[in-house]
């Protein structure tokens, strides 16, 4: 009897730690360069065309060409909303990007 208590203690003490150690395996871990790539904003004010075409959604190279010649006849942007003036950005399209521009 103390030979099947101890069979069935060893049994459930060796299943624990398999459990556990799958348990750890399977866990999903967050790649840190997606933390990298989200903090790093799209400056209006300094962003070459190329830079602009690759990082903003909706925002080819000739969209992009025309925000900075806006910018170069204007002079720096004074507010998120003026990217509106440019043509061929709408509503839509700002909304899209808001989050990922900055002026400084």
């Amino acid at each position: 009897m103390i030979r099947t208590f101890l069979s069935a203690s060893v049994f459930a003490l060796l299943t624990g730690f398999a459990v556990s150690s799958y348990a750890a395996k399977t866990e999903p871990v967050a790649p840190a360069s997606a933390a990298v790539v989200q903090a790093a904003p799209v400056n209006l004010n300094t962003a070459d065309v190329e830079t602009l075409t690759r990082e903003l959604k909706g925002i080819g190279e000739t969209k992009a060409k025309a925000i900075v010649q806006y910018r170069e006849a204007h002079g720096p942007f004074t507010s998120i909303d003026e990217l509106l003036e440019v043509k061929g950005i709408g509503a839509a399209t700002l909304e899209k990007n808001r989050a990922k521009l900055s002026l400084n």
